[in-house]
């Protein structure tokens, strides 16, 4: 109905334009970006939730258009979004219901959902109902949803947002340490925490306004300007964008718009 009633020429958002990133196997790369740069769309894109009207995105070497059940079997989507669980079962529960969804074998579902009940400690509070687990208890209960099919490549969207200081450390330990550093994962992970990024991950990414205006480790990004310069001041650099943009008075940054006929699934009115 939407083409129907805006056939032809119409004003769409570009939400990603010219992004060329490559992230190593084994690695933290951290994407830094203000709200609306596009860090979400590029997520999604990756995670073949939307598709790329151009260009070409791999996951563990597979193209995600051609080759989308094998990228989607090579990777672990972790969202804040509490809302896909189901808060009226336990923990246990809901984590066979998604093995299920990931087609595992119903001979090796339970053994494997208590496999990762051990990994994230939630062991012991695995038979309460979700809607009694605490914001911490949430996020690694989708880190366990994320580590279900033993993706080789973790996708994680803000995965400390909403959660107190002590929490946000501990799941940021867990992630280098345990999903990192013992499991060897691969993980790709969009952040607005500033000290997260520098403590978290080996490389960094700025994405503003669609494109990738800086990538390198910290230490990296840091050196690039003078001496003593923090990874906020990078971020200053390249966007032209204090980071907490809320403390501005300026009306919100709008992404440029171009007319273009079509409708591909990537072009979105709104950016993420």
């Amino acid at each position: 109905m939407d083409v129907i009633r805006n056939s032809g020429k119409r004003d769409v958002l570009t939400t990603l334009e010219g992004v060329n990133i490559k992230v190593r196997k084994g690695e933290v790369l951290g994407l830094l970006g203000p709200n609306g740069a596009g860090k979400s769309t590029l997520i999604k894109i990756l995670c073949t939730l939307i598709l790329p009207t151009e260009g070409n995105a791999y996951v563990n070497g597979y193209d995600v258009v051609k080759e989308g059940q094998k990228a989607r079997e090579s990777l672990g989507f972790i969202t804040t979004d509490e809302r896909s669980f189901y808060w009226r079962l336990s923990g246990r529960e809901n984590l066979q219901f998604f093995a299920t969804l990931h087609n595992l074998p119903q001979t090796i579902v339970k053994a494997k959902v208590e496999e990762i009940l051990d990994v994230v400690h939630l062991k012991n509070r695995a038979d309460e109902p979700f809607l009694n687990y605490s914001a911490g208890m949430k996020q690694r209960m989708a880190i366990a949803r994320g580590l279900l099919n033993d993706p080789t490549v973790l996708f994680m969207d803000e995965p400390t947002r909403s959660l107190d200081p002590g929490a946000a450390k501990n799941l940021r330990d867990f992630i280098k340490e345990h999903i990192v550093g013992e499991r060897g994962k691969t993980v790709f992970i969009s952040t607005h925490q500033l000290d997260e990024a520098e403590q978290l991950c080996d490389r960094v990414a700025i994405l503003d306004e669609g494109r990738i205006k800086a990538q390198g480790s910290p230490t990296e990004l840091k050196e690039s300007l003078s001496e003593g310069s923090t990874l906020c001041d990078v971020f200053s650099s390249y966007t032209d964008k204090a980071f907490l943009e809320e403390s501005s008075s300026q009306a919100p940054f709008m992404l440029g718009r171009e007319r273009r006929q079509g409708r591909g699934l990537g072009m979105k009115r709104k950016g993420y």
